[in-house]
């Protein structure tokens, strides 16, 4: 999300057979190429919490059923993603990131023309099965693109496009689906998607450097005990995020009893938060080990408790759902910089298990919420879930892997 949280993984990749001059023709066009992907991902995914309200009309199901599609989506990162990642090892990453783009077109078209809420869940996976890998690899092509020394910060533009998606991409795809139908949402992001594969198509650089690794390398990473409790930590931690987001559409119009022109106002709030926060938690992972992490977790249960409280008052829904995106974003980059450390030996596959973490937040946080929801507590009570998730992710951080040493950054023979 920032330069720091993905050095460790850059680094690594350029210890590996970055050479001092690349040949590319045009870094900036290269760069741009792989943000307009992540866009058009980002907004496929936190669209979908825009447009749940639809969805589950116009396929006659209950918003609580209908949150299945974000928790596929989710799983679809947590399990397709390494999985692809794992099998797509050797080869060359500007092929895998083409071959990532076209199935992610797949998803999203089959998506737009799902006849009922089983194949749209279904549909949402496949989608979903793309993101981690296409932002594992593309970190490497990045790190590629900008030489030694400058990967990371060559991924935190790549990361900008998910940026840009939070505060554009997600509140527009909402207001196109509110006014032509939620399956408007999904052909916007195909569209965006065709444009980001004919940039990858003409921009990616063309080498042999960019040739995959060992499969034995990439699973080393998988033997850290310290890889796992930061994957839980993030799981855990952040699901409070989409315990919020998933549902800001209730928010507004139910507990807030507001009209529903209002959601991709909420939805861009939040994106800014995200935004600022990412800023914000940048710096604080370049200067702190532990404190961007701590400081993030504990600063959502203040506004995760404020929504619970007084969040059907509009004046302190909108304020604080700026303070739930900014705070938890505050806490990724500590997260990311935490978990690449002590796998830097496996930088494509430790990409994709990043995603995979905070897509298994996405899924806890909308199943939590959707526990709270039916057991008849109230729209406002899904913050609740998250509270209690995120309690325990910062306990177990503290209690394990808060003094924990990072791993060498291994060097090419």
């Amino acid at each position: 999300m920032h330069q720091r949280a993905y050095e460790a993984q850059c680094t690594a990749e350029e210890n590996r057979r970055t050479p001092e001059s690349p040949s590319v023709g045009n870094p900036r066009l290269a760069l741009f190429a792989l943000a307009l992907g992540t866009f058009a991902i980002g907004t496929g995914e936190f669209g979908s919490n825009g447009v749940i309200q639809l969805f589950a009309a116009d396929l006659d199901v209950s918003i609580p059923a209908a949150t299945y599609a974000i928790t596929a989506y989710a799983v679809g990162v947590i399990i397709g993603s390494p999985l692809i990642t794992l099998l797509a090892a050797r080869a060359n990453r500007r092929t895998l990131l083409l071959g990532l783009i076209a199935l992610f077109l797949v998803g999203n078209g089959l998506s737009a023309v799902a006849p009922n809420i089983a194949l749209l869940v279904l549909f949402r996976f496949v989608a979903g099965s793309v993101q981690g890998a296409f932002f594992g690899a593309g970190a490497v092509v990045a790190a590629y693109v900008y030489g030694p020394g400058r990967g990371g910060k060559a991924f935190a533009t790549v990361m900008g496009g998910l940026t840009v998606a939070t505060i554009a991409g997600s509140p527009l795809g909402t207001l196109v689906g509110q006014h032509a139908g939620w399956r408007a949402l999904y052909w916007a992001v195909v569209a965006v998607g065709l444009l980001a594969g004919t940039a990858l198509v003409a921009w990616l650089p063309r080498t042999d450097d960019l040739r995959g690794g060992s499969v034995a390398d990439e699973l080393a990473g998988l033997r850290r005990l310290n890889v796992w409790l930061m994957v839980t930590v993030a799981a855990l931690g952040i699901s409070s995020i989409f315990a919020v987001y998933t549902f800001i559409g209730p928010f507004v119009t139910d507990a807030a009893r507001r009209d529903d022109s209002l959601i991709p106002v909420a939805l861009a709030i939040f994106g800014l938060g995200m935004a600022v926060g990412n800023n914000l938690g940048g710096r604080i992972a370049d200067r702190y080990e532990n404190r961007g992490l701590l400081w993030g977790y504990g600063g959502v249960l203040v506004f995760l408790t404020l929504i619970g409280v007084a969040g059907d008052d509009l004046v302190v829904l909108l304020p604080c759902l700026f303070g739930v995106g900014a705070t938890m974003m505050a806490a990724i980059p500590t997260i990311q910089v935490r978990l690449t450390s002590f796998a830097p030996d496996a930088p494509t596959l430790m990409g994709a298990l990043n995603l995979a973490a905070l897509n298994l937040a996405n899924s806890l946080g909308a199943i939590g919420g959707a526990v709270a929801l039916d057991a008849g507590w109230g729209t406002l009570s899904t913050v609740w879930a998250g509270f209690v998730l995120t309690t325990a992710g910062l306990f177990l951080y503290a209690a394990t892997v808060a003094r924990a040493k990072p791993v060498p950054v291994p060097r090419s023979a």
